[in-house]
């Protein structure tokens, strides 16, 4: 399933193999700023090599409705800015998945990761037809906070020691938004 949804500021398309040294460049260019918030990777993950296989199997993903992960773009450059995943989707009796986002630290603080998760819940709503669209997101992660927050989730508790990153087990928040609140 090739997905291609068209906003403002950015656009969001399924990313294929010939993606993959951009995405290699995206993730070296945000190697410290990412490694804040997510776990470390292993120098190999940063190989076109690896990119392709995970391109590769986000595509299965998709095609199995598992998952949908697709690359950010600037309108202007068509450069790869970012990527975000609806993941983990559950069907009946939750219908529901988790959204998850990356921006380069560069296009922060522009409007394009709100738009990017607008899209993506447009997606998750109008066409997998889920009732709910969970993200998990660090404490001191203020400017994923607000995204999520202006996209129209809500927060709704937090997960003790939920994620290991840097060596030690980290608080996440967790918010959601629900099909009548979209």
């Amino acid at each position: 399933m090739n997905l291609l949804f068209e906003g403002q500021t950015c656009y969001l398309r399924s990313l294929t193999v010939e993606d993959a040294e951009d995405m290699v460049q995206l993730l070296l260019r945000n190697r410290g700023y990412w490694s804040v918030y997510e776990p470390s990777h292993r120098d190999s993950y940063f190989t076109p090599a690896i990119q392709r296989e995970k391109i590769r199997e986000s595509i299965y993903q998709a095609r199995e409705n598992r998952e949908y992960s697709v690359g950010i773009f600037e309108h202007n450059t068509n450069k790869l800015i970012g990527h975000i995943s609806v993941y983990s989707v559950k069907r009946m009796p939750f219908l529901s998945a988790l959204v998850g986002y990356s921006i380069d630290e560069v296009y922060v603080g522009k409007g394009i990761a709100t738009e990017a998760v607008k899209l993506m819940a447009v997606f998750g709503f109008e066409q997998l037809r889920l009732h709910r669209i969970e993200a998990y997101v660090s404490p001191d992660n203020i400017g994923s906070i607000r995204v999520l927050e202006k996209t129209g989730f809500r927060q709704e508790g937090l997960l003790k020691q939920f994620l290991y990153i840097n060596g030690e087990w980290k608080d996440h928040y967790y918010y959601a938004m629900v099909e009548q609140e979209f």
